[in-house]
């Protein structure tokens, strides 16, 4: 009898365009013709961008480059010999570290404080409603998913499928540190660690799509939710007539100096957050402490320092550059941040553990039903729910995307709700794992 070892094979996944270069000018394409057929007034186009919004499709076209193989956010090359070699992109990361900072500045420029406040506490009823939703999430889509596949949420020791959906559980509340730091207090086995991301983009990423599709129908959400968003429409009005009173156009040197602002913004922010993250890292108290750990998380630093950085321009004259369009820079950087993250959109790995993304389904479309309920009782405006959710669930890369949609001058609201995540995101992500402890081992 022959025996033969099993050998795992690896997989080649190289995309047939892998410089960033020219994927880069695929995905500016993308956003230029997306941007351009929106702004048709009559035709095919005309009656399509009443239903999908133009930032929807800013986000799907990526996607679909990628999900037909012809782009990728991260690949593997195996050679005629058998050499693996991993690659990946490096334009999520130049437009989350440099792109993003840059954009909260330019659009909290002209923002108002004081009537942000103004909004009330729906809120962070809403966002504190979407932690609720995870927490409780996470237990109920294990018990659901249990009785038709056992063994998906089985494992014992380090290999149990509660412990990565910890992983999850962290990043869907606060961020990436969070993750980390459920990675870490409860050593999920690294071997499978892949799953479990998988599942965090995939699903977060659905739910991402379906909420900026729900933004074209903003008005009618708040109608059935008894809404009364006068609080915002203040604000975008405010802003609005702002923007309008201190509005020219702009010069090659008004266009240099808000790059300058944006940027050196960055540069600043970047510095700041590299000394802050390293100094905090080097101490046992807090890197050591799974409740303080995000604060060596050097991309909370840096956003947080930029949005502090925008708030006190907002009180400078440098406020009167939103006259020559500082948000629409700003607009611009987040739009192509979102075909980044469009770009880690894999459609065709839904198929791949089809019973593992069910329980992020269920998972998710509790936290869903729970921010609908919570929205209902309490007449909060669709842009509250949609903000909330994506404050815990994408975090400080895509609540302020999500939030600039609706009016640039509500980023701000976007980027707060999210660090406040951070501070959250570990003590709610540890609630929901011991919950999922109980019902995985009861």
């Amino acid at each position: 009898m022959i025996f033969q070892d099993a050998v795992e094979t690896v997989k080649d996944t190289t995309p047939f365009i892998t410089q960033d270069t020219v994927v880069f000018g695929l995905l500016m394409i993308s956003l230029a013709a997306v941007f351009y057929t929106s702004s048709q007034k009559e035709g095919f186009w005309s009656v399509f961008y009443k239903f999908i919004p133009a930032l929807l499709m800013c986000y799907l076209i990526p996607s679909i480059l990628s999900s037909t193989g012809l782009i990728s956010p991260d690949w593997t090359t195996v050679t005629e010999d058998g050499t693996v070699t991993k690659s990946s992109s490096s334009l999520y990361f130049m437009a989350s570290r440099y792109l993003l900072p840059a954009a909260l500045v330019l659009m909290t420029l002209s923002i108002d404080l004081k009537a942000v406040f103004n909004l009330g506490p729906k809120a962070l009823i809403m966002f504190l409603t979407g932690s609720v939703g995870i927490i409780i999430g996470g237990p109920i889509a294990i018990l659901v998913i249990g009785t038709i596949s056992p063994e998906t949420v089985g494992g014992e020791d380090y290999s149990a499928v509660w412990r990565g959906l910890s992983t999850i559980a962290g990043s869907w509340i606060g961020g990436g540190a969070n993750q980390t730091a459920m990675l870490e207090v409860y050593q999920f086995d690294p071997s499978k660690y892949g799953g479990m991301l998988l599942v965090d983009i995939v699903v977060a990423n659905l739910w991402m799509a379906l909420l900026l599709l729900g933004i074209g129908s903003s008005a009618k959400f708040d109608k059935w939710f008894g809404a009364d968003s006068s609080s915002i429409e203040k604000l975008k009005k405010t802003v609005s007539e702002y923007s309008e009173s201190v509005k020219r156009e702009a010069t090659f040197t008004d266009m240099l100096v808000m790059l300058g602002i944006g940027f050196g913004a960055v540069g600043v922010a970047h510095f700041g957050a590299d000394f802050i993250s390293a100094s905090l890292d080097g101490h046992k108290a807090i890197a050591g402490n799974i409740y303080l750990s995000f604060l060596t998380s050097q991309f909370f630093w840096l956003i947080s320092i930029a949005t502090v950085l925008g708030i006190i321009c907002s009180f400078t004259p440098l406020k009167k550059y939103e006259g020559t369009g500082a948000s629409r820079i700003g607009s611009i950087f987040i739009y192509i941040l979102v075909a980044t993250i469009g770009m880690k959109m894999d459609l065709r790995q839904v198929v791949d553990n089809p019973w593992l993304l069910g329980v992020g389904l269920v998972w998710m479309a509790i936290h869903a039903g729970l921010l609908i309920l919570v929205a209902k009782l309490i007449k909060a405006p669709y842009f509250f729910l949609a903000v909330g959710s994506q404050a815990n669930v994408g975090g400080a890369a895509s609540a302020p995307v999500v939030a600039a949609e609706f009016h640039p001058s509500l980023t701000t609201v976007g980027v707060l709700l999210a660090v406040f995540g951070y501070v959250v995101g570990t003590i709610g992500a540890i609630a929901c794992t011991l919950l999922m402890q109980l019902a995985a081992t009861s």
